[in-house]
């Protein structure tokens, strides 16, 4: 796997900087610890949008990958479609790394 945002996320899971899974994120998001919200790319509309609400009213980042679920859940270690950063250095060079990517 030669994928610098799929390596980088591992790293922030194994750094103990990264929550996994819906339920888990958004409680990150409403305790206000949360400082980058990421989703896969094939997550399903009805989940995406309740998480686009909840991070817009805490004003949290989020960002869809052009990665799928099993692609996400394969570089945490965790099978989820939604995680979130929990560190602002480490936020910043995750949307850096997808900024250089588009």
């Amino acid at each position: 796997m030669n994928d610098k945002i799929l390596n980088f996320l591992g790293l922030c899971r194994r750094a103990g900087r990264l929550t996994v899974g819906n339920d888990a994120v958004i409680d990150e998001v409403k305790n206000g610890k949360a400082k980058l919200v990421l989703v896969s790319g094939d997550i399903s509309l009805n989940t995406e949008s309740k998480l686009k609400k909840i991070c817009s009213a805490y004003n949290t980042e989020l960002i869809k990958l052009n990665r799928s679920r099993d692609e996400l859940s394969a570089a945490v270690g965790r099978f989820g479609a939604v995680c979130a950063v929990l560190d602002s250095g480490f936020s910043k060079k995750l949307i850096q790394l997808i900024s250089d990517e588009n």
